[in-house]
């Protein structure tokens, strides 16, 4: 992620428009997961446009190669304008095995990942966002990151701006990341869904009418 923070960074330095990195993350009980990124730039001329395309974050290749690992799975990659409004995107999706197997992906290299267990049956998950720095005497507000978490359990403890049940969010300007942030939660882990006992009890209903009529089919 650090790399497409810096090409995002680069964007600043030739266009005045604002720009906009989101992050969404859903781990689940099992600690498998997806993400889902979206980011995009508004630009204020033509020139500005085609010195955008050449940046490897809206190139649809380039971006396959940053997020490609054996422990991840890309699920969905676009590039496209929105010529109604003059901005460029860029969306990814994909799902990962384990969270902290991401810091084998290029992107996310930088990243800091980590899922690990904490005291009675919790579990720990943490993020490092690395400073960006603009230049140019441009407005470091007009850069936002957003990054969203939901988690699979009753959220303990927190570094979140925004929470809502066991939706965790954080969004910064640039300039709010000084030398950059660590986000961080906890959470107890929902309990994993029973099998109701009335299921156990038809099986072995079955089970037992198969018997007798396997029984009494072969006394006659």
């Amino acid at each position: 992620m650090k790399k497409i923070l810096i090409a995002l960074a680069l964007i600043i330095f030739i266009s005045t428009g604002c720009l906009d990195y989101t992050q969404v993350t859903t781990i689940k009980t099992d600690g498998t997961g997806t993400i889902f990124i979206h980011y995009f730039m508004k630009w204020s001329n033509q020139r500005d446009s085609s010195l955008v395309e050449q940046l490897g974050i809206f190139n649809k290749d380039s971006v396959y190669k940053e997020f490609s690992s054996e422990f991840s799975q890309i699920t969905n990659v676009e590039v496209y304008k929105d010529l109604q409004d003059s901005t460029i995107h860029g969306k990814v999706e994909l799902a990962f095995n384990s969270l902290d197997s991401l810091n084998n992906t290029p992107a996310f290299r930088k990243s800091q990942l980590s899922f690990k267990d904490g005291d009675q049956n919790s579990k720990i998950f943490s993020q490092f966002i690395p400073p960006i720095a603009t230049g140019f005497g441009l407005e470091n507000k007009s850069f936002g990151l957003t990054f969203v978490y939901y988690l699979p359990g009753e959220i303990l403890n927190h570094n979140a701006t925004e929470t809502y049940r066991n939706k965790l969010t954080w969004q910064y300007s640039v300039d709010e990341l000084g030398m950059g942030k660590y986000i961080t939660a906890s959470y107890r882990p929902f309990k994993l869904k029973e099998t109701p006992i009335w299921i156990y009890i038809i099986a072995l209903i079955v089970l037992f009418v198969v018997i007798v009529y396997l029984f009494s089919k072969r006394i006659k």
